[in-house]
């Protein structure tokens, strides 16, 4: 049985009429979760169809949409590393539209006036969730890709440390923000990046990623703020 259509299957018929009655119709569900498939009775169908039961169903469909579209990349960018390539999420325009209303939605209700993204791939994603809720976006960068006079903070990689940079007047003291970067690993770099927006005054009210490396428990470096992963590895 879709949960597209009004279509009953024939074996279900023949069930029903053996008992002298034939099913009523299914309901008509919305068009996002006519993609997915359920075989189950009408009184569970008329169940799912509560606007809470939706919309859990289409964060699990977009999550495996998500995980059945993200390509691995073996031994990328040396031997023995996995690299979880997102170019065909980008390429599908439904799906990363899907993606930015995601996070888009999550942001609401929250103050947020501004989004910040990490450089380079959180500026696709933070950068369009900005556009679509009409507010300002901000860049954090590598040292010393701004032209202007910024602030710092660092962080440490595997060998030696690395520095992210922000312009000093991209926020204003009590200023919530939203931070948006494409994967978390460690959170080294997020929670640079939430040290600096602290430092110049800002409250950073959610973090959201495209997708998570679970396994290497980088949620737990991020700090209080609520985290948001579409998909987890």
């Amino acid at each position: 049985m879709g949960l597209g259509g009004r279509t009953t299957s024939r074996s279900s018929e023949r069930a029903y009429a053996s008992f002298g009655a034939i099913p009523p119709p299914p309901p008509i569900l919305p068009p996002e979760v006519g993609n997915l498939v359920y075989f189950a009775s009408p009184a569970c169908i008329a169940t799912l169809a509560s606007p809470r039961a939706l919309c859990e169903i289409t964060r699990m469909d977009l999550s495996a949409q998500l995980r059945s579209t993200i390509r691995d990349i073996p031994d990328f960018p040396k031997p023995g590393v996995v690299f979880k390539d997102i170019t065909p999420v980008l390429a599908d325009g439904a799906l990363f539209r899907r993606v930015i209303e995601r996070f888009a939605d999550e942001l609401k209700g929250l103050g947020v006036t501004k989004i910040v993204g990490i450089d380079a791939r959180g500026f696709i994603f933070a950068g369009a969730v900005a556009s679509h809720l009409g507010l300002g976006f901000i860049p954090i960068r590598k040292k010393g890709k701004l032209p202007w006079t910024t602030c710092s903070a660092a962080y440490k990689l595997e060998y030696g440390e690395s520095v992210v940079e922000m312009h000093v007047d991209a926020v204003k003291p009590g200023e919530k923000v939203a931070l948006i970067d494409d994967v978390l690993a460690t959170g080294g770099t997020a929670a640079a990046a939430i040290k600096l927006l602290e430092q110049c005054g800002a409250e950073v009210v959610r973090v959201e990623f495209l997708m998570e490396l679970g396994f290497l428990a980088g949620r737990a470096n991020v700090g209080v703020a609520p985290v948001l992963s579409l998909v987890i590895y």
